[in-house]
């Protein structure tokens, strides 16, 4: 067998690789979001998105009061979240030889892998004990601490990728660094810090056991971030284990709004992630 017959099989195998590891991926994916539309469309209807759920033993309803808690705790956790995330960020690529950032990018990556039901406990701890009671705003900062560390890592790849040139040219001009750091690094790699911001919010979109600790959950309309407030992974865990058939109707039709919600918003940061390395 001469070298270029061993080259070529060599390729072939190695192709042949990658399409079987490619397909292994793909299969159950593609088997889990069919299970999922199989069981939870026919449920999907005007009022699973306009009711709340409805008493015991009682059929119908939906949830509405799962969808607008889960937006109003995403909303409160990037509002914490992303500031620090992007301003930790900045500090590292302006400040990066210092032993204050390796330390801050250790804590991140050590932050990054903690499971998400050590960050509920650490806040229901913090914030939960201290308050005696359940709340949004603790479910939002148990959101947040695992938001923080997928922006900042994020982000900080994206500043980067920013030419120095443009640092270099903005500070000659006279401009300060806090400016330019807003007005030129950051603006420069603004699709790439979205992806990553994006990439978060589907992070924690469908997290349910720091919620367990912190927000609990709540058959009603909740109104004060003070109270505990419901969420849609928290109903479709609680419907899930019920012994109702009707509640496991609205499970399945929960689960599969919430997986639409996280693939839009991986498809949404990979568009960006790519519009932006083709300019």
């Amino acid at each position: 067998m001469n070298t270029v017959t061993l080259r070529n099989l060599k390729n072939s195998l190695i192709t042949v690789s990658m399409v079987c590891a490619t397909v292994a991926v793909l299969v159950p994916l593609g088997l889990i979001f069919f299970h999922i539309m199989k069981m939870g469309a026919s449920s999907i209807n005007l009022d699973f998105f306009i009711h709340i759920p409805k008493p015991t033993g009682e059929t119908g309803g939906g949830m509405a009061n799962g969808m607008v808690g889960s937006a109003l705790l995403i909303a409160l956790a990037s509002t914490i979240g992303i500031p620090v995330g992007v301003f930790g960020a900045l500090y590292l690529v302006e400040f990066g030889g210092s032993r204050a950032s390796n330390a801050i990018r250790f804590a991140a990556d050590v932050l990054a892998g903690v499971p998400s039901i050590i960050t509920g406990m650490v806040a229901y701890t913090l914030l939960v004990v201290p308050m005696k009671g359940f709340s949004a705003l603790a479910g939002a900062v148990a959101l947040a601490l695992i938001m923080v560390p997928i922006v900042l890592r994020t982000t900080e790849e994206q500043l980067k990728m920013v030419p120095g040139s443009l640092r270099e040219a903005s500070l000659a001009l006279g401009v300060p660094l806090w400016r330019t750091c807003l007005k030129v690094t950051l603006r420069s790699a603004t699709k790439g810090v979205m992806t990553g911001i994006l990439l978060s919010i589907a992070r924690v979109a469908g997290e349910t056991a720091p919620l367990l600790f912190t927000a609990l959950g709540n058959q009603f309309w909740s109104h004060k971030l003070t109270e505990p407030i419901a969420a849609m992974p928290l109903q479709i865990f609680n419907f899930a284990i019920a012994p109702y058939e009707d509640w496991h109707r609205l499970a399945w039709a929960g689960a599969l709004v919430l997986v639409t919600v996280m693939f839009a918003l991986s498809l949404t940061a990979r568009y960006l992630g790519r519009s932006k390395q083709q300019s």
